[in-house]
């Protein structure tokens, strides 16, 4: 019994040991392939790191990087350097390394990479280690892109997140390393960095978020600019104050950590208020907004897509004259204003060129953009007034009338219609050109009778103007509307030898490159009038401004130009020029209702005023270079107007009545809605006196059966006001 005992505890002593030396064998053999697997992989790791470094060391600089500017968005200039519109960024302004504060380039580095002067442009390691956080959280909680790798995707690469594009950012990295030294890649970075509300840089950041320069902001603004670049418009002050401060803080502690700062500097900046510039300048610069929207149709006549020109980087040089776009803005809105006009529908517009090459120097086709973007200028169809009178008459000069011809200004009925000069007064037998100053209603139904309306109608054409004309008298006094930007040309033609140019917005085009893709070619001209009928038309507009209804716009130097007023003072227009540049003003309501107090020789007088005071600043004094043209008993001087006559005034131009509709055309007063006093002061300035009655109105003519009506002049379509 015992023996048998014995020799079982053997064998299952026996069997336990063998199943021991089993498990021992197996776990040695899966530590060995682990083991095996570490060092393989390791090793290729190892190899694949060796040939990384390699390869990227072995990559040439880039060519002309130090002379590299990165032309971010597109962007619209005027002819004399001003940036009027960008597309997507703000502001921009570069700023050398030498000018950025400690702090802030501490708090970048600490913040953003702090090995920026150790390593060669990437950090692979740090690579592998945010690779790994990532995985375990499922989620991007790490990211190891250097300063270097952050610049090449600023200037090379977009922002998609793909393996492809993160192998290009590490090669041209270490490209960038190889090209220029790590102060200018620091310097590069500063400037070109987006911060968030449309600021590129770190001095552009300064100015909009805290209306300072660089070298004025305190550790704690520092800070917050230095936390922007991670996320920008998620730590934007003005989109979420709190999480702004939050992340200033993480930046000031990064700073502490790495010594850059005291804890007592880290104490103090923590608990400082964050004080943000007053009036955020979360602006598209955009000082012709107008102009601009008219820059990209040419642009997209020339084939460039809208999507194309937004974000393609070009550079637009355009013709216009920004000193002189700024009076205008600001004249339009100061004269709107102090005339009382500040209901939507009241509008005002501007167009104004060189009547030699085409150039397009002013454009505004509203007072508020912000409120209306319908361009005035290119799309509205208003009727001129007498503003239309100078074609009438420029068809006379072609026929052979002079300006010192006799016209009669007395009563007339040309079939059923018989025009009327204000409150029925006349002046009997006077020249042509005294005719056309004072805007006699009466003369220019004679002078239309006399050279016949297809003449006019066709020398309006040849002018440039396409809208429809009626086959009527009645257009002599300007009945039939208009676009400005046609008849603002078609005078052009009287300050150019008679000669008509295609206005341009567009000099030329650049890419980010800075390769020129379009440059203006010579404007097209056409010869439309002889020289001697644009020197008489020009010495006749001349009186209009020094003794006539414009007297509101003598800028004190040669210049020419016509009032008009549409029925109802539902139109006022000045349109003017000197030698070298055609100004024409539109002022007027878009739902055509009447203005009270409205006359061309008032508000658009004024505006003109201003706006070419500054246009010809550079022009000087000169006069037309135009053959001699003597008036008979006619005597001015260019600073002070000489009123012929008692009666002859701005309010002369009087009130006809046309087929049973009256047509106003110009200055004649009507029952005031805004007080007698403001409507006398801006009569005096339009060289009328004083008057607190309203005159009457002739009484109109009963409408023949089967008369045609003028048609009504089309403001703002229906769907637009």
């Amino acid at each position: 019994m015992s023996s048998s005992y014995e020799r079982y505890k053997r064998q299952r002593a026996a069997r336990d040991i063998a199943r021991e030396n089993i498990s021992r064998k197996k776990e040695n053999k899966f530590f060995s392939n682990l083991k095996m697997f570490v060092l393989s992989t390791t090793a290729l790791s190892l190899a694949c790191f060796v040939s990384l470094n390699l390869y990227l060391s072995s990559l040439p600089p880039i060519e002309n990087l130090e002379d590299f500017k990165p032309n971010i968005v597109t962007k619209f200039y005027s002819e004399d350097g001003e940036v009027i519109k960008t597309f997507t960024a703000y502001t921009y302004d570069k700023v050398d390394l030498k000018d950025v504060p400690d702090q802030l380039k501490n708090a970048l580095i600490a913040t953003e990479d702090k090995n920026f002067y150790h390593h060669k442009g990437y950090d692979i390691l740090g690579i592998v280690r945010s690779s790994v956080q990532n995985v375990i959280a499922r989620r991007t909680v790490q990211g190891a892109s250097t300063l270097t790798q952050q610049l090449s995707r600023i200037l090379f690469l977009s922002n998609e997140r793909t393996f492809t594009r993160k192998i290009k950012e590490l090669e041209i990295s270490a490209r960038i390393e190889k090209t220029i030294s790590k102060d200018q890649i620091l310097e590069m970075y500063l400037n070109n960095v987006y911060l968030g509300s449309g600021a590129y840089g770190v001095s552009a950041a300064s100015k909009i978020y805290f209306n300072k320069k660089l070298s004025q902001l305190t550790l704690p603004e520092l800070a917050m600019i230095a936390g922007l670049p991670q996320a920008p418009s998620v730590y934007n002050p003005y989109n979420n104050k709190d999480l702004a401060i939050k992340r200033r803080n993480q930046v000031l502690k990064r700073m502490l950590t790495m010594k850059y700062i005291t804890e007592d500097e880290y104490n103090k900046a923590i608990d400082a208020p964050l004080h943000l510039s007053t009036v955020p300048q979360l602006y598209t610069t955009n000082k012709a907004p107008y102009f601009s929207d008219y820059v990209m149709k040419e642009m997209e006549k020339l084939g460039f897509e809208e999507t194309d020109i937004i974000h393609g980087g070009y550079k637009v040089v355009t013709t216009l004259d920004s000193k002189a776009q700024e009076a205008a803005n600001e004249s339009i809105l100061k004269n709107m204003r102090a005339w009382g006009l500040t209901k939507p529908s009241q509008q005002a517009a501007v167009f104004s060129f060189s009547p030699i090459d085409g150039r397009i120097l002013v454009f505004a086709g509203g007072k508020n953009y912000g409120e209306t973007q319908y361009d005035r200028v290119t799309q509205s169809v208003r009727a001129p007034g007498s503003a239309f009178k100078p074609i009438v008459y420029a068809a006379a000069m072609e026929k052979g009338i002079t300006p010192n011809d006799i016209v009669d200004d007395s009563p007339i009925t040309i079939g059923n219609w018989s025009p009327h000069n204000s409150s029925h007064r006349y002046r009997g037998k006077i020249p042509v050109y005294k005719a056309l100053m004072i805007s006699s209603n009466v003369c220019a139904a004679r002078m239309i009778q006399e050279v016949g309306i297809r003449s006019v109608i066709q020398l309006a054409r040849v002018l440039g103007i396409t809208t429809p004309l009626e086959y009527d008298y009645t257009i002599s006094l300007g009945s039939n509307g208009v676009k400005m930007f046609e008849f603002v040309r078609a005078y052009g033609a009287f300050a150019n030898g008679g000669y008509i140019v295609q206005p341009y917005a567009i000099e030329r085009i650049e890419d980010s490159r800075g390769r020129v893709l379009y440059r203006a070619t010579k404007t097209k001209s056409s010869h439309q009038l002889s020289l001697k009928t644009a020197a008489e038309m020009t010495a006749m507009l001349k009186t209009v401004i020094l003794s006539g209804t414009g007297t509101a716009a003598n800028i004190g130097k040669p210049a020419a130009g016509k009032t008009g007023t549409t029925d109802d003072n539902k139109d006022a227009y000045f349109v003017g020029y000197t030698p070298d540049i055609v100004t024409g003003v539109w002022v007027g309501d878009d739902n055509n209702k009447k203005i009270n107090g409205l006359y061309g020789g008032t508000i658009p007088a004024r505006i003109w005023k201003d706006i070419m005071t500054v246009a010809t600043r550079d022009y000087g004094a000169k006069d037309f270079d135009y053959p001699v043209i003597e008036l008979s008993n006619y005597s001015a001087s260019f600073t002070k107007a000489k009123v012929i006559g008692d009666d002859e005034n701005p309010k002369n131009e009087g009130k006809s009545v046309v087929n049973n509709e009256p047509v106003q055309d110009a200055e004649t007063p009507s029952t005031p809605e805004i007080p007698q006093k403001t409507l006398n002061v801006a009569k005096e300035a339009a060289g009328e006196p004083k008057q607190t009655k309203p005159q009457s109105a002739p009484v109109p003519q009963a409408k023949p059966s089967g008369t045609k009506s003028a048609p009504i002049p089309m403001a703002v379509p229906e769907s637009l006001r």
